[in-house]
Formats: C-alpha cells, sequence, structure tokens
C-alpha cells in the first residue's frame, strides 16, 4: 500500500510507516505544503496513495465520496504530539489490512476505527 502522510502530521509517522515496509511520502517532502484538499487528493489519486491525516474536512463523504480515491485515514487524537500520532497510525497499520481500507474514509480514534466504505 502506498500513503502520503499529510503536513499536519509528523515527519516521523512517515518514518515509522516506512520501517514497516510500507512505501509512505509526506507533503513537505513533496513539496506540497499548503496545497488545498482537493488538489492533494488529485495528486494522491493520481500516486494511487491512501491519504494519512489529521484534518477533518477529508472525512466529508459528500466532498470526497468513498470509492473515488484510494483511501483516507483521518486521525483523531488524544494529544497533540508526534509521539502520540506515530503510535496512533503504527496500531493502525500492524492491526488492520490497509488493502480492506481501499476507498474508504476511515476515522482512526482510540480504541476505534469507523469506516465509510464504497457502494458495492
Amino acid at each position: 500500500m502506498k500513503i502520503k502522510v499529510d503536513e499536519n502530521l509528523p515527519t516521523s509517522v512517515a518514518t515509522s510507516l516506512r520501517s514497516r515496509g510500507l512505501d509512505a511520502h509526506t507533503v513537505a517532502e513533496e513539496r506540497l505544503a499548503g496545497t488545498k484538499d482537493p488538489n492533494l487528493l488529485e495528486v494522491a489519486r493520481a500516486e494511487d496513495r491512501m491519504i494519512f491525516t489529521l484534518d477533518r474536512g477529508f472525512g466529508d463523504i459528500r466532498a470526497y465520496p468513498p470509492g473515488s480515491h484510494p483511501g483516507i485515514v483521518v486521525f483523531r487524537l488524544d494529544a497533540d504530539d508526534a509521539e502520540t500520532a506515530r503510535a496512533a497510525a503504527l496500531q493502525l497499520v500492524d492491526h488492520h489490512d490497509l488493502e480492506d481500507l481501499r476507498g474508504a474514509i476511515a476515522v482512526v480514534q482510540r480504541g476505534t476505527v469507523r469506516v465509510r466504505r464504497p457502494p458495492s
């Protein structure tokens, strides 16, 4: 699975994902910082990359309907620090098949993952 880590997550998230064998790029590495959400999604779609983000706007199924993109994971964290973000991302990839989230919008909170899947 290929992942694009949004600029609102620390780069350590991408580093940790790479250590798990995932192909993770950051928005900052690609000089896309400040890119509007719809444009960022277009880049992710062209690269077939799932987006990992803190931006709750990406969870809007009217703007980003399931099935219209490679997948979006919105993290809703209890704390605003790099270690919490890194731990949440690793917990997700260690305990869930990311291919199962392809095309879906997943909202990750402590102890739960809510998923809106594409229509069958």
